[in-house]
């Protein structure tokens, strides 16, 4: 696949989130790295030896260098609100990585920022643009299989144990799973479901006291015409919720069964507590060498959706139809890699002006819905939603 004109691509941040993505920013072609902001001088080299272009200490010089059309927005989360407002005051378009912000008036003022300076603005990547999400919707707008009546998604992992600074760790700060993880149940079942969410009821665990976030949650929510997903998340997890998944790890890759329990003992082995930022900062571009492209779709966890006449069933490969007396397989399309359908629709936002699903208004309205899990499970009620008027 050629792209004569992919999008010159700055990007904030050269830590965990941008590793995640450089596969697909490497292989994809709809766009082309040119420049780089982040605070490392030692990152910022590793950046201008491997794409060229120009590595700055600050986004505020990468939004105003001339080069760059759009910022991605990598840094962590409590920084989402001043950098991407910088960059689309400069008139850069900008794909922000989930969560929109942790605050929802600081994502509602990323959003502002964005129509004022007539920019695109995208919140992701995000679980929602995983192939097999997308085979999903089809299906479901053929309207082969009548309305989405009841999704279930669950996922359990070892998130709380793997390498976390302390911020990752506060839940003011965006730390815990509700900000980090809930964000990608929800972004999943609102893009199946295509209805805008009523009511939230849930709840949440803080089972570690070393580690004191939310390392878990179960959510309702009701959504308008009267489908329901239940959300189910452990970042505690002992079970591998990718043993469903055909042993495919989130990110695409084959998973080893046998490395079961690396991340916890990987803390144990840490001298002391104070080890821990430094053992996230190894796996920082610069650090450690990102894996090649995955194989397989990103997944976030078994995923159900009940409709009238079908249960669907996402996989890493597919989706799975199991009909009223008949089985299907429709497979996921191919990709160049798991991130590509981010970087196209970045590509067509800019190039087409067809902004996709996933603007910043739905990384806002994402957001809320993260905080209604928060608040449902602090005050043991149900959060509600009214239409608009």
């Amino acid at each position: 696949m050629s792209i004569s004109d992919p999008i010159r691509l700055g990007v904030a941040g050269l830590g965990r989130g941008f590793m995640l993505t450089l596969p697909s920013l490497r292989h994809d072609p709809h766009t082309r790295l040119v420049a780089c902001a982040a605070p490392r001088a030692e990152s910022r080299a590793a950046f201008e030896a491997e794409f060229g272009g120009r590595g700055h200490a600050t986004v505020a010089d990468l939004a105003a260098d001339p080069e760059v059309e759009a910022i991605y927005i990598a840094t962590p989360h409590q920084m989402h609100r001043d950098h991407a407002i910088a960059a689309a005051r400069a008139g850069r378009h900008v794909l922000v990585d989930k969560p929109l912000a942790i605050a929802q008036a600081d994502a509602d003022a990323i959003v502002q920022a964005a129509a004022e300076a007539g920019v695109h603005l995208i919140t992701g990547p995000s679980h929602s643009f995983d192939q097999p999400v997308g085979v999903a919707r089809d299906l479901i707008a053929s309207g082969r299989f009548g309305a989405v009546r009841m999704i279930h998604a669950m996922n359990y992992t070892d998130f709380l144990y793997r390498p976390r600074r302390p911020e990752e760790l506060d839940t003011a700060q965006g730390g815990g799973v509700i900000f980090s993880q809930a964000v990608h149940q929800v972004d999943v079942v609102r893009a199946l479901v295509g209805q805008p969410a009523r009511q939230v009821v849930a709840m949440t665990g803080r089972w570690d006291p070393a580690r004191p976030t939310e390392g878990a949650y179960t959510a309702l929510i009701g959504f308008e015409g009267g489908a329901f997903a239940s959300l189910t998340y452990s970042g505690y997890a002992h079970y591998d919720s990718d043993a469903q998944q055909g042993w495919t790890g989130e990110l695409g890759h084959p998973k080893d069964p046998d490395a079961y329990g690396k991340a916890r003992k990987a803390l144990a082995a840490l001298a002391t507590p104070q080890d821990e930022p430094a053992l996230k900062s190894g796996r920082t571009y610069g650090a450690v060498e990102a894996p090649p492209p995955a194989p397989g779709a990103e997944h976030f966890g078994p995923v159900i959706v009940s409709c009238d006449r079908a249960d669907l069933k996402l996989t890493p490969q597919g989706v799975e139809i199991w009909g009223n007396v008949e089985r299907d397989f429709v497979p996921a399309p191919p990709d160049p890699t798991p991130r590509s359908p981010v970087l196209r629709a970045l590509y067509h936002a800019v190039r087409h002006n067809r902004a996709p699903l996933q603007s910043g208004r739905w990384g806002a309205d994402s957001l809320r819905l993260c905080h209604a899990i928060l608040t449902s499970a602090r005050t043991r009620g149900i959060v509600s939603f009214a239409p608009p008027d």
